[in-house]
């Protein structure tokens, strides 16, 4: 086996909170699907409120591209429709049923099928939004031949779940996914693992893959950074991307002819009494899993991980896309002289606290920024956290003047939004860094296309 591909720069956050390995299940009274997950997507009701649904029901589909569905994740009754300003659908509301119903889309040995009937499956059954294509991180377009298909079987984000223990004895609907994948282009299918003896034989056994091992800090879980060093992304390119749980929904369509939307959820969080693993459906309501378990104190719930997650409430529903939920205290308080603290307790990426004499210590982080927003300076320290070969400033800079061209030259069909995160996390001029990358690709997008 060749290798494992080094990544020299980023960062590793070391916080408190990881979820042990162990799972609990529960079965929420009600799930979302929510449009705002799917960047780029104009959602179209299908339903009303009061409508019986069951598992893999259509619920809307997208205006632009119609033949992409979103469907229903459990059985019930479609609770509420909700919308927020200029009526911008939110959340579709679903109540659980007592009985847990599917809509039968049969079985099949993708092997057996060809490309257009692996597609029409996906597409009728709502599963096929577990595919996004780089650059933009837009759904994939079906009609489309992609270069490769990237897979990143781990994640070095703060507190991360472990893919190897959440893929535990599901290697045959794993495989099946794969299967149904290597329909879907002409190109490679790349495995990426990390470097570890842990690593899990549902992955190392999978067939029809190529294997890449990565060691490295944070960002090497990242998409980007995996296809930097494998196959980087030109203009005009296209490949798409998965995480191991999508597989799993993938080979489950065909092993059991239903759009399964069984997840498993790394809850963290240094305002969490027990961490754990929770198994349940995409979309699930995360009161039962923060109910009793969380320390007093205001909070902040989080679908994602810390740097790149979306905010939710205690009764939020996880994002389409996330595999963890992050309670961290909120930081709702102002500090008077904060810098003339000694930091025996507080994180500093520039070592200005005590603390840098325990580089092991994990921290337990607010949601304070410790300031606002100021001049936006050279700093020279992006780069030690950011592991591209791209000038991170200039590129930041060439978006908020909106110079297309420029953009191009500095390497934005290499990055996303959630590449940018640590120098965000970093940043001295506490500007949302992210924000203008999402919009730079948004209007690099609608520019150019």
């Amino acid at each position: 086996m060749p290798a494992p591909i080094k990544i020299k720069k980023g960062l590793d956050i070391q916080l408190v909170g990881k979820a042990v390995k162990n799972i609990i299940n529960i079965l929420p009274q009600t799930y979302a699907t929510k449009p705002i997950d799917f960047i780029g997507v104009f959602p179209k009701v299908l339903v009303s409120e009061g409508d019986e649904v069951r598992a893999g029901t259509p619920i809307y589909f997208d205006r632009k591209r119609e033949q992409i569905l979103f469907s229903s994740p459990v059985s019930g009754t479609v609770k509420e429709i909700r919308r927020g300003p200029k009526r911008l659908l939110m959340e579709i509301i679903i109540e659980a049923g007592n009985t847990l119903e599917y809509v039968d889309f049969g079985i099949a040995d993708p092997i057996a099928l060809t490309r257009e009937q692996i597609i029409e499956k996906m597409l009728n059954s709502g599963i096929w939004p577990v595919i996004r294509q780089r650059p933009y991180s837009f759904i994939a377009r079906p009609e489309e031949n992609p270069r490769a298909i990237f897979i990143s079987a781990f994640d070095t984000s703060p507190l991360a779940p472990d893919y190897n223990f959440i893929v535990e004895g599901e290697a045959k609907a794993f495989q099946l996914g794969i299967d149904a994948l290597r329909k879907l282009t002409t190109g490679k299918i790349h495995l990426n693992v990390l470097d570890d003896t842990a690593t899990s034989q549902v992955f190392l056994g999978t067939k029809g893959v190529q294997i890449s091992r990565f060691t490295g800090p944070h960002p090497t879980g990242n998409i980007s950074t995996q296809v930097s060093r494998i196959d980087p992304i030109n203009k005009g390119d296209v490949i798409w991307y998965l995480r191991p749980q999508e597989v799993l929904m993938i080979g489950r369509l065909f092993l059991s002819g239903k759009y399964d939307a069984t997840k498993i959820y790394a809850l963290t969080g240094s305002m969490i009494r027990q961490p754990a693993y929770y198994k349940s459906l995409a979309g699930a309501c995360i009161h039962d899993m923060v109910n009793n378990n969380t320390l007093e104190g205001n909070a902040r719930y989080i679908s994602g991980n810390v740097l790149t997650g979306t905010k939710i409430g205690q009764n939020g529903y996880a994002g389409f896309y996330d595999s963890q939920i992050t309670v961290i205290p909120e930081g709702d308080y102002y500090e008077f002289l904060g810098w003339a603290d000694p930091g025996l307790n507080k994180y500093s990426f520039y070592n200005q606290f005590l603390s840098r004499f325990f580089p092991t210590k994990k921290f337990s982080l607010d949601t304070n920024i410790h300031g606002g927003a100021r001049a936006f300076v050279m700093t020279g320290k992006y780069e030690k956290v950011f592991p591209f070969d791209i000038f991170p400033m200039q590129l930041i800079k060439a978006i908020m003047i909106e110079d297309i061209d420029l953009m191009e030259n500095l390497g934005i069909y290499e990055i996303d939004a959630e590449d940018f995160a640590l120098i965000e996390f970093i940043e001295t001029s506490k500007i949302e860094i992210q924000s203008i990358v999402r919009n730079g690709l948004n209007l690099l997008y609608k520019e150019t296309t």
